[in-house]
């Protein structure tokens, strides 16, 4: 298949994401936010997807030190989880060549979601980013900073003896009012998002992956989701002034994206 020099920047295509990545030039992308169609839990008409072919696709059009993050569920059949997502981490750092540079968890608040008589409610989903390279090529932490619970408050604390057997005297320290992000996402999911947003049936929170460009993906970079779904990702590559591409095999979803672009691009940054 042959490549194409120029990427297909700031669109939507309809098509099959491998199918549409094999064109795509080597180390030409910055950051991957997707959500992959996994196990049976989301209906594409028929169409299958394979996992290792999109991971090996995506490495190699991955630029040295970009970043691709996946939100994955495991489906539940007869009790037992189907372990997708282990299984997706270990072939895609096993086989491929990525290294899991972390595994968060998105932590969901405001739906309470279906009740089990003999299982617990499941109020989270798995997010590991993968990294190709020796180390991210950007990572700016600053913007995902939280309130800390003790911020202001002083703190003395005990001396310290060093290696060398230094003594640090008992100071007092004043916490910061910020602290880092740890692996546990929370999002609201609860009013999330337009009403054209949940006409696709597996979406996630609008600034899931506005995080995920903050942090991973320099100014003028290129965000790219081979499964584009509401558009939810080139969204957010919008309002934070990325370039974007979407890639999505069913035509109504693509379509949805380029709606949703056209009536919500760039209204909502003021929201994050």
């Amino acid at each position: 298949m042959k490549k194409v020099n120029i990427l297909p920047l700031n669109k939507i295509i309809c098509s099959d994401a491998v199918a549409e990545l094999k064109k795509f030039p080597d180390n030409s992308i910055d950051l991957v936010v997707t959500s992959p169609p996994y196990d049976e839990i989301r209906k594409y008409n028929g169409f299958s997807f394979n996992l290792h072919e999109t991971g090996k696709e995506l490495f190699r059009v991955l630029k040295n030190g970009g970043i691709a993050a996946m939100v994955i569920q495991d489906q539940t059949k007869n009790f037992g989880k189907s372990l997708t997502s282990f299984r997706t981490i270990a072939d895609w750092v096993d086989n491929i060549g990525f290294k899991l540079f972390e595994t968060v968890i998105y932590r969901k608040y405001g739906a309470e979601g279906a009740w089990w008589n003999k299982r617990f409610r499941v109020d989270h989903e798995y997010m590991p980013i993968f990294l190709k390279g020796e180390r991210p090529q950007y990572f700016n932490k600053e913007p995902l900073k939280i309130p800390s619970k003790h911020g202001g408050k002083t703190m003395t604390g005990g001396g310290t003896r060093l290696t060398n057997g230094i003594r640090i005297a008992t100071r007092s320290i004043t916490i910061n009012p910020m602290k880092c992000r740890g692996t546990i996402w929370e999002y609201m999911t609860a009013g999330d998002g337009t009403r054209l947003k949940h006409q696709h049936p597996a979406t996630f929170p609008d600034k899931l992956p506005y995080d995920f460009i903050q942090c991973f993906c320099p100014q003028n970079g290129i965000v790219l989701d081979p499964f584009v779904g509401s558009g939810t990702t080139v969204l957010a590559a919008i309002q934070l002034e990325r370039n974007y591409i979407g890639i999505d095999i069913s035509k109504d979803y693509c379509e949805l994206s380029n709606k949703r672009i056209k009536e919500e691009g760039r209204k909502n940054k003021s929201l994050f």
